[in-house]
């Protein structure tokens, strides 16, 4: 009988926890603060500056979006807490009001959009392949019998066993635990290539301690949305993240925003990633939608 009143005690609790942060509004008026998700390694999307600081081209449109939130909510201040999170947690933190707004490097898809929602579409990803330039390797068919790196929790190399010119190719899967410690893995020798996020790759190889030793290389294995992550049925604060980044859009702010983080130098090291925004990224700022992978899929 004790165990039974404890576990209807803690499911009470968890039901009472979803009821308290389900209005993310409210949540944040009353407390007057608010938990930004951040990555620390996720590209320019979002990377840490070190002594608690981040930055990047999602932790600037977050930044944007909550300054229009503290000013919809009429508040004088608004204490705003990053809190890192990873491809592991990032969903989980979300989901459980840890965080209530993640800003870094999340796809949208269908299977995710079952556990939480999405904001509209601020990045069309490409997912590509790094490799050493002295490597040889100039696509998937060459990824036979090599060690590809990937980081834990995400679905890249998912992608790169799908796509149809490596349906035969057996390589031998390693795995970061976030970017930074991927991209080592291939910097270091342990891995013959890393498969990510074409930004990511691009971001990482930009700060690498000999940018020209490495290439990206062969097919595009997908495409994806990347979208700001939100805790689901929460149709008001969505719809006020919405409505902000909307405005940036239609305004071209998100494109100067782009080519702060992409085209110019960023710091700390003042170092340029290069990476003009594609075609799919245009055409998700002209039409905003919030439509997962599967959708961009079926073009």
């Amino acid at each position: 009988m004790k165990k039974s009143l404890l576990a209807l005690a803690a499911v009470a609790g968890l039901a009472m926890a979803g009821v308290a942060h389900a209005d993310t509004l409210k949540k944040i008026k009353d407390s007057g603060a608010v938990s930004m998700g951040v990555r620390e390694s996720s590209g320019r999307l979002s990377y840490t500056l070190g002594d608690g600081k981040f930055a990047g081209f999602h932790v600037e449109l977050c930044q944007r979006v909550l300054a229009d939130v503290q000013k919809q909510l009429g508040l004088a201040k608004l204490d705003v807490k990053y809190t890192p999170v990873t491809s592991q947690n990032r969903i989980p933190l979300v989901q459980n009001g840890t965080v209530d707004i993640e800003c870094g490097s999340t796809t949208n898809n269908a299977t995710r959009q079952k556990d939480v929602a999405f904001a509209v579409t601020t990045f069309v990803e490409e997912v590509r392949i790094a490799v050493k330039a002295n490597s040889g390797i100039t696509g998937i068919a060459q990824l036979a019998g090599k060690k590809v790196a990937t980081t834990t929790g995400t679905t890249s190399v998912q992608h790169l066993r799908r796509h149809e010119r490596g349906a035969n190719v057996n390589f031998e899967e390693v795995f970061g635990k976030d970017h930074a410690d991927s991209f080592l893995l291939l910097e270091s020798g342990r891995a013959d290539a890393f498969v990510m996020d074409g930004q990511i790759l691009a971001g990482n190889i930009a700060s690498a301690k000999a940018p020209n030793d490495f290439r990206i290389v062969g097919e595009v294995l997908s495409v994806e949305p990347i979208a700001i992550m939100i805790r689901k049925d929460d149709p008001a604060f969505k719809k006020a993240v919405d409505d902000s980044l909307k405005a940036m859009m239609k305004s071209g702010d998100m494109a100067k925003v782009y080519d702060k983080w992409f085209m110019q130098p960023t710091p700390p090291n003042n170092v340029r990633v290069g990476l003009a925004a594609s075609d799919s990224t245009k055409a998700a700022w002209a039409n905003p939608n919030d439509k997962p992978m599967e959708d961009y899929a079926k073009k």
